[in-house]
């Protein structure tokens, strides 16, 4: 941060927390180190990242901070993601908290939770068949998400207009997260 701190004269008006990882075990097969490492990545990573960079958000003025969580934090996506919906949740918790602690000092904290994003990450998961058909099927919009799709959601967080807006978590989901039972 004092690197950041010199570079931007000690102000920062925007941090984006976008670290993230997870290993695909079922609960019972995941070790404490796997546990610890998944908290780690996801949840401490943005914790302490927002910690250390929140008096140089507080000197610009008008800070913003936003975390990226994932749709599973709102819904059960797949069995073998517990620990990382697990942190993604509590993500969420922690842009609410940092967003209600921290509006004195002018930093708005929001999240944004996206479901299947095309991305070289999710490539090969998203060209299997059945993953394909069962995302499709699962999303009212009919589509796999673009990284445009939240990159602009993210940049209009980062915006001056939306400055009333915070300890929000906004879902970019295709309407996934309120489709209930919907058997289309």
């Amino acid at each position: 941060m004092e690197e950041v701190s010199s570079f931007f004269d000690g102000k920062l008006d925007i941090l984006i927390n976008n670290a993230g990882g997870n290993i695909h075990k079922g609960t019972l097969d995941y070790t404490t180190e796997d546990f610890v490492s998944i908290m780690n990545i996801n949840l401490g990573s943005a914790f302490h990242l927002s910690q250390l960079a929140h008096p140089l958000l507080k000197a610009s003025g008008a800070g913003r901070i936003v975390f990226m969580s994932s749709i599973a934090s709102v819904v059960s996506i797949n069995p073998q993601y517990p620990i990382y919906s697990a942190t993604k949740g509590a993500m969420n918790q922690l842009t609410r908290n940092l967003a209600c602690e921290w509006a004195k000092d002018n930093i708005r904290v929001n999240a944004v939770a996206p479901w299947s994003v095309r991305t070289p990450l999710t490539e090969q998961f998203l060209d299997d068949e059945k993953i394909r058909k069962d995302v499709v099927n699962r999303t009212p919009m009919k589509r796999f998400g673009e990284p445009g799709d939240v990159s602009s959601v993210v940049a209009f967080l980062c915006f001056p207009a939306p400055g009333f807006l915070t300890g929000q978590v906004i879902c970019v989901d295709g309407g996934m997260s309120v489709n209930g039972f919907s058997m289309d």
